[in-house]
């Protein structure tokens, strides 16, 4: 059986699911080597701090944010992108409200069904 989303995925007919305190995502896309996934923060909402074998890249589609990667930390905000290496520690805090746009490879398995 193959692994992955449908072809077309709709924003407004897609639930926001909860992923912390302040912060919900919408899984976007996926198969077994890839996933999309929008993730929303309020303001002071935090990203706390985890790493996972997947290597990991992030878009800032909207809003501020300060992120540290691997012990570097770094604002980003609109149109900036962060490289998260495979078993990087990271984590975020959420200054100005926005939404991040996060690529997965492989895909996280443990996001499906939640």
């Amino acid at each position: 059986m193959k692994t992955g989303s449908n072809k077309f995925i709709f924003e407004k007919e897609k639930e926001w699911e909860p992923a912390g305190e302040g912060v919900v995502r919408q899984i976007m896309g996926y198969d077994g080597q890839l996933m999309l996934v929008k993730v929303k923060f309020i303001k002071g909402a935090q990203g706390t701090p985890h790493s996972h074998y997947h290597t990991q890249t992030t878009y800032v589609a909207s809003g501020k944010f300060q992120f540290t990667v691997d012990g570097e930390t770094s604002f980003v905000e609109t149109g900036d992108g962060i490289y998260i290496a495979p078993d990087a520690e990271h984590s975020c805090i959420c200054l100005e409200a926005g939404i991040l746009i996060d690529c997965f490879s492989p895909m996280r398995a443990d996001f499906i069904g939640k």
